[in-house]
């Protein structure tokens, strides 16, 4: 009896490390690059506090094809593909599915009027934002991602802010570029992720995991969503240095430039039409309700840890004024459209939560001056344009 309990535990071992191996090949080679978990649905419970100009309830939905939006399919008859890429004001992560300004693109676009001029049946909007990208991660992200769709009619670009807010929260180090993400860190599904022998690491969990989202959906509810900005808000105010100058900041714009161009290089080779949408940001004369909302600018990261030393507006908003300069002398002279919507983002808190993100007025601003570039023909036409070939379905694997 003995011998046989031996002999079976060996051959359930043997079977659960047959299926871990069979689990990890499979992840290597069948595996695709995605932002964000496909299927994956949670709900964000937002602090009415923190948030007074947003929904308190937000929904967070990712398709199959790891794209926050509805889903699609790529052998659609009529199908007018867009694909949105960026940092936190594209991912707009306080706004809800349908008023983030790609979902208020794609009901604006899908108007009769707008379906006629882009002689489609349907226009899709995918979303492809995430919080913290700068123009180096997104420019890994379009590198790993983009291969796995066949042709796109449009990829719209917003991205620059973190650029400015990685190397500030380095010190804004004169001989040094910005800190990026680690090649892991931006994708939630990632071929060569790193595996362990335990429950939690293993890859027969992550199969597991990834089963279990594709075929029940599971919403995931995430409480009081935001609230470490009342003490990022807090930190901000209460600086005990402000910094008024940083040394010279050509590394940054030079840092900047180098990914942004291979950024449009890379959108031109997979779609018809790139659009740049320059990113804006909330600048004036401050009012004092105002400048608590902001917590921008400090050496370190406010999101988890203590900061003490913080660089002033004025700073922030010169380079990303400095930023955008750059985007413009790259698009112009790569023949890419691009849109400036700081003059249409006027009204200070009724278009912004903060320094950079929108609030669901300011969404619809940036929706419809969107649909209306969109919705007319090129301004230019694109550097060295690629042939048209099939909808912009995922390629299969």
């Amino acid at each position: 009896m003995t011998a046989w309990i031996l002999v079976a535990g060996f051959a359930a071992s043997a079977l659960l490390l047959g299926a871990e191996l069979g689990s990890r090949w499979w992840i290597r080679r069948r595996s695709r690059y995605y932002v964000w978990p496909p299927g994956m649905r949670f709900e964000v419970r937002q602090d009415p506090e923190v948030f007074p100009e947003v929904e308190p309830r937000v929904r967070f939905d990712i398709n199959a094809d790891g794209e926050r939006g509805g889903e699609v399919r790529g052998d659609e008859l009529g199908l007018y593909r867009i694909l949105v890429a960026g940092g936190s004001s594209v991912e707009c992560y306080a706004l809800d599915q349908p008023t983030m300004w790609p979902g208020a693109l794609e009901r604006l676009l899908n108007r009769p009027h707008g379906l006629d001029v882009l002689q489609a049946r349907r226009v899709h909007v995918g979303n492809i934002g995430h919080s913290g990208v700068g123009a180096a991660d997104l420019d890994c992200i379009l590198e790993r991602v983009l291969p796995q769709y066949r042709r796109l009619d449009a990829i719209i670009i917003m991205v620059g802010a973190s650029t400015v807010y990685h190397w500030l929260e380095d010190g804004a180090p004169p001989s040094q570029p910005p800190s990026v993400v680690p090649e892991l860190s931006l994708f939630s599904r990632h071929p060569g992720r790193p595996f362990s022998w335990g429950p939690r690491g293993c890859a027969l969990m992550d199969m597991a995991r990834r089963l279990r989202t594709s075929l029940f959906h599971p919403v995931e509810v995430k409480e009081r969503a935001g609230a470490w900005l009342v003490a990022g808000r807090k930190m901000r105010a209460q600086a005990k240095e402000l910094r008024t100058t940083t040394p010279d900041a050509t590394i940054v714009l030079d840092h900047f430039e180098h990914h942004f161009r291979r950024v449009l290089r890379r959108a031109l080779a997979h779609a018809d039409r790139v659009l740049v949408v320059r990113q804006p940001w909330f600048e004036k004369d401050y009012t004092p309700e105002e400048a608590a909302r902001f917590w921008h600018g400090g050496v370190g990261k406010a999101w988890k840890e203590t900061v003490t030393v913080y660089f002033s507006l004025e700073v922030v908003n010169r380079l990303l004024g400095f930023v955008d300069a750059r985007a413009v002398q790259v698009a112009d002279a790569m023949g890419v459209e691009h849109m400036n919507l700081r003059t249409l983002l006027s009204q200070g808190l009724h278009h912004y939560y903060d320094h950079d993100h929108f609030t669901p007025d300011g969404a619809m601003v940036v929706a419809q001056a969107v649909a209306n570039i969109l919705l007319q023909p090129p301004a230019r036409p694109a550097a060295s344009p690629p042939v048209r070939r099939a909808s912009g379905s995922l390629v299969e694997s």
